[in-house]
């Protein structure tokens, strides 16, 4: 699969946007300030979410986020404190939802706590792995299957063998 341009690129915002992340991807909020807009577009102070990752594909800087009362409130939540001070260290999972704003809906991040215990899939769980199989034979390796779950090397044999099979 090649790589797309999303038409937001283009306005290169300052910030994490729905345009820079194209799968639920997992981030470790380093800390978070109330800082003004950097866009200069408004005085408007928000809260802000800068990351221990640096980059979020190879060669791609990752922005700090800006985090609206949703995200805050979740994030309030996730640490067990009410004061952006000690929003640190915290891993989240973060994915573009349709949003509503004002009348009409637009793409939105959303903030969620990361699942860090990964389940394990075995062939038992048809659903589950007939998605890791068509993940395997899009992307041509089990990375991105193993970076959701865990899988005995037995397991791993026989997705390769099973997905072999179904191309041939």
């Amino acid at each position: 699969m090649t790589e797309k341009t999303h038409y937001r690129k283009a306005f290169d915002s300052p910030y994490l946007s729905s345009a820079d992340i194209v799968e639920p991807t997992v981030l470790t909020i380093s800390h978070v300030v109330l800082e003004l807009d950097k866009t200069k577009k408004t005085q408007d102070r928000f809260n802000t979410a800068y990351f221990k990752e640096k980059h979020i594909r190879p060669n791609e800087r990752l922005k700090p986020m800006i985090l609206n009362a949703t995200n805050s409130k979740v994030i309030k939540k996730i640490s067990g404190s009410s004061f952006i001070e000690d929003w640190q260290n915290l891993t989240v999972m973060i994915e573009v939802e349709h949003v509503k704003f004002g009348r009409e809906y637009v793409e939105g991040l959303r903030v969620y706590p990361a699942i860090t215990q990964k389940k394990t899939l075995t062939p038992a769980q048809v659903e589950m792995w007939e998605k890791a199989k068509q993940s395997y034979i899009n992307n041509g390796s089990l990375d991105k299957v193993l970076a959701h779950v865990e899988m005995s090397q037995e397991d791993q044999e026989r997705l390769k063998q099973e997905c072999a099979n179904a191309m041939a």
